[in-house]
């Protein structure tokens, strides 16, 4: 297992497939020089994500007017994530790990647990990467 990241470590690089017609890849390196706000949730529709979702479709033009590029990302398929997008209106790309590889490198994928139950997820968690590609703040849960 590898240690948790930090703020200040340099952030893994990544390129996915997009929500977006024709199923584009991003990748981390298409945002040099520009503040990337990487967050990972558990699942599409589902009411904590949902909610989520929604509170940064709500802070999405303030946070471009800083500069901000907003990128969600779960295991869902790219349709799963083309349905959330359009019944929300979200105005930011969703991006699909069905191997779970980017959640491992960001160290999200972890075993939880829900009425004694254990299994492993991901653990809802936000990353701030600087202009820089380093990462500056790191929001756990």
């Amino acid at each position: 297992m590898s240690l948790p990241l930090k703020a200040g470590a340099k952030a893994p690089a990544f390129a996915l497939e997009s929500d977006g017609p024709g199923g584009e890849t991003i990748g981390l390196k298409d945002f040099k020089g520009k503040t990337v706000i990487l967050y990972f949730y558990p699942k599409d529709m589902t009411p904590g994500c949902t909610q989520e979702a929604c509170d940064f479709r709500d802070s999405f033009t303030r946070l471009k007017k800083l500069g901000a590029v907003v990128l969600g990302v779960s295991k869902d398929s790219v349709e799963s994530h083309a349905k959330f997008r359009d019944k929300h209106d979200l105005s930011f790309s969703l991006l699909s790990d069905p191997a779970g590889k980017v959640c491992k490198a960001y160290g999200v994928w972890q075993e939880k647990s829900l009425y004694g139950r254990k299994f492993m997820g991901i653990v809802r968690t936000t990353f701030v990467i600087g202009p820089d590609g380093k990462i500056a703040k790191i929001f756990r849960r």
